[in-house]
């Protein structure tokens, strides 16, 4: 059975919109404009990119990161040849980028429970913050990566679905704080 876990750069507040630059938020781009950069404090990505078997992303997410993360293979390599997938119910086949490697899509967190049952790597999802609250209300979720930025931004799409009345045990399996107040938080889900 593979692993699903739940990456992101996420707000002391719990948000995870536009950490990269994303015309759609006021605060787009919150993690390289408001904290210092130091390489140390990303290396958790670049472990998810070694160990990941598969990236899996919901729609808007896929319709953000296709155009551009192909093009990026010095930062991306792993991630661009690796199976990735895209749960939808309005994407279809033709709509998918071709210079991206394999991509399946994935119509319910039904078709992702399946998914868990095959062979291979953890699968990692990245953003996605509609389809990583789904799949934690199914109890797909195996871990959050989460690194913690010191910044509350008081807007954006959240991690965690303020109408979730699911209560959720974590227990923490691996953090550091790094010099420019970034705080890794690894959380394994307690079944």
């Amino acid at each position: 059975m593979r692993t699903l876990y739940v990456t992101e750069f996420i707000s002391l507040d719990g948000v995870i919109d536009s950490p990269g630059g994303d015309d759609g938020h006021p605060h787009a781009g919150w993690t390289f404009k408001d904290v210092d950069f130091l390489p140390e404090a990303y290396e958790l990505k670049g472990q998810e990119q070694e160990e990941a078997g598969a990236l899996m992303l919901g729609r808007a997410s896929y319709d953000l990161f296709a155009p551009v993360w192909p093009s990026m293979t010095d930062e991306f390599p792993k991630y661009n040849a690796m199976r990735k997938y895209v749960v939808s119910t309005t994407l279809e086949d033709d709509d998918l980028v071709t210079d991206w490697g394999d991509i399946t899509i994935l119509r319910s967190t039904d078709d992702v429970a399946a998914l868990k049952e095959t062979d291979g790597g953890p699968i990692s999802v990245h953003a996605s913050s509609r389809l990583a609250q789904s799949l934690a209300a199914a109890g797909l979720v195996d871990s959050y990566h989460l690194l913690v930025f010191p910044v509350v931004l008081g807007s954006g799409k959240r991690l965690f679905a303020d109408d979730n009345p699911a209560k959720q045990r974590l227990r923490l399996t691996d953090s550091a704080t790094y010099g420019n107040g970034v705080q890794k938080l690894v959380y394994e889900v307690v079944r």
